[in-house]
């Protein structure tokens, strides 16, 4: 299948899209709301509750926002895609400084296990995801080392 085709089989199969998608299909994060789909041998993920696509879109966005100094991006509308390495330190190691905001006692866990449940206690905890103390997520999102690229033996 070629990719025009597939991301048009995509868009049609996935209406409501998981905010999330990355950081769920590299399984550093699961959510109650998220249902894996399959195309061609390709994964996808869908958001089963228009309230957890909504509240995931809000904080994804504010994490964007501000983690652009921690990731030396520009916030013009042209530059809205990241690539992946950016946009999966922004989805693992913001729900991960998420998790050390909301249970400072504990490390961040090396798998997030509801996005939806974690994101439901910060807007219950600080009443409204703009009052997220974002300095202390962005501390996570700098720490964040995704995996690193193996290097070829020279023969």
């Amino acid at each position: 299948m070629d990719q025009d085709a597939f991301r048009e089989t995509y868009r049609d199969l996935n209406e409501r899209f998981c905010a999330f998608e990355k950081a769920v299909l590299t399984n550093q994060c699961t959510c109650s709301k998220a249902e894996k789909f399959c195309i061609a041998e390709r994964e996808g993920v869908h958001c089963s509750s228009d309230e957890g696509q909504t509240q995931c879109l809000e904080l994804l966005e504010l994490l964007r926002e501000q983690a652009r100094f921690a990731l030396k991006t520009s916030s013009t509308p042209e530059k809205r895609l990241l690539p992946h390495g950016k946009a999966i330190r922004i989805q693992v190691g913001g729900l991960r400084g998420l998790h050390c905001v909301l249970t400072p006692e504990q490390q961040p866990p090396q798998v997030i296990d509801d996005i939806f449940g974690l994101i439901s206690r910060a807007r219950a905890q600080f009443g409204n995801l703009n009052a997220l103390p974002f300095p202390q997520i962005m501390q996570q999102i700098a720490a964040y080392q995704g995996k690193t690229r193996s290097r070829r033996r020279e023969r």
